[in-house]
C-alpha cells in the first residue's frame, strides 16, 4: 500500500506534463483501477453484442411470424403445410406447429379407425402438453443472455463507484507524503475515480434501457405463440371431434 501511495505521489508531481485523456488516465491508473475499467469496458462491448443480436432475433421471429400466420390461416390444408415447414423449421412459431403436428400424425395414424373419446381426450392432451414443452424451450432459447444485460444494469455502476472509492484513496495517500493539497497532487485520483463511475453508468445504462425494451418485446412474441397454440389446439380439437 506504501508502494502505490509513493507511485500516486510521483504520478501527481508529474502531473502537469501528462495526459489526462481518457487513455492516459487508464494507463497513469492504479493496477485495481485498471482492472475496473478493463472489466466495465468489456461488459459494456458484450453487452452491446448482445443488444444488437437480440434487436435483430425478435425483428427477424416477427417477419417470420407474419409469414407463417399468412400460411397457416390461408385455408390450404395442415398436412400440406406440415410438409412444407416440418423439414426444416426455422423459427419458434414453425417449431411449435411442427411439434403439434408430428404428434397429431403419429397418434391418428396409430388409431386412425377409433372413435373412442377416450383416446380423443388423451391425443388432445399430449398435444396440449407437447405444445406447451416446445413453447417454454423456444422462449428459454429466445430469451439467453438478457440475464447478462439485467446483471450489468444493476452492478456496473457499483463496480464503477469501486473504482471511485480507490481513486480518490489514492489520491488522499498522495495528499499525505506529499503534504501538499495543491490540485497538481489531487487531479490524478480524482480524474481515474471519476473516469471508472463514468464507465459504469455507460455500461449500466444502455443495459438497463435494452433489458426492459427487450423483454418486452419477448414477452409480447411470448404472448403471440400462446395465442397461435391455442388457437391451433382448438382446430385440431374439432378436427377429432369430426372423425
Amino acid at each position: 500500500m506504501e508502494n502505490q501511495a509513493i507511485d500516486a505521489a510521483q504520478i501527481a508531481g508529474s502531473v502537469a506534463s501528462g495526459d489526462l485523456s481518457m487513455i492516459g488516465l487508464f494507463f497513469r491508473a492504479d493496477i485495481i483501477v485498471k482492472i475496473v475499467m478493463v472489466v466495465l469496458v468489456l461488459a459494456s462491448v458484450w453487452s452491446w453484442a448482445i443488444i444488437f443480436e437480440k434487436a435483430r432475433l425478435i425483428r427477424r421471429l416477427g417477419t417470420a411470424a407474419n409469414g407463417f400466420e399468412d400460411q397457416f390461416w390461408s385455408g390450404g390444408s395442415l398436412e400440406e403445410l406440415y410438409d412444407t415447414v416440418g423439414k426444416a423449421p426455422n423459427h419458434p412459431m414453425a417449431v411449435l406447429f411442427t411439434s403439434a403436428m408430428r404428434e397429431w400424425r403419429r397418434s391418428t395414424s396409430a388409431h386412425h379407425s377409433s372413435a373412442d373419446s377416450a383416446l380423443h381426450a388423451g391425443l388432445q392432451g399430449r398435444i396440449g402438453q407437447v405444445m406447451q414443452i416446445t413453447l417454454s424451450r423456444e422462449m428459454e432459447r429466445t430469451e439467453r443472455y438478457l440475464g447478462f444485460l439485467a446483471t450489468v444494469g444493476s452492478t456496473a455502476p457499483f463496480v464503477g463507484l469501486f473504482g471511485t472509492v480507490w481513486g480518490i484513496m489514492n489520491s488522499f495517500q498522495a495528499i499525505a507524503l506529499t503534504k501538499n493539497t495543491s490540485l497538481a497532487v489531487v487531479a490524478p485520483g480524482i480524474a481515474e475515480a471519476l473516469f471508472a463511475t463514468a464507465l459504469g453508468l455507460v455500461a449500466a445504462i444502455p443495459a438497463v434501457v435494452a433489458y426492459n425494451k427487450l423483454s418486452s418485446d419477448i414477452s409480447r412474441y411470448g404472448n403471440r405463440l400462446e395465442g397461435f397454440a391455442g388457437e391451433f389446439s382448438a382446430i385440431l380439437s374439432r378436427q377429432l371431434e369430426e372423425r
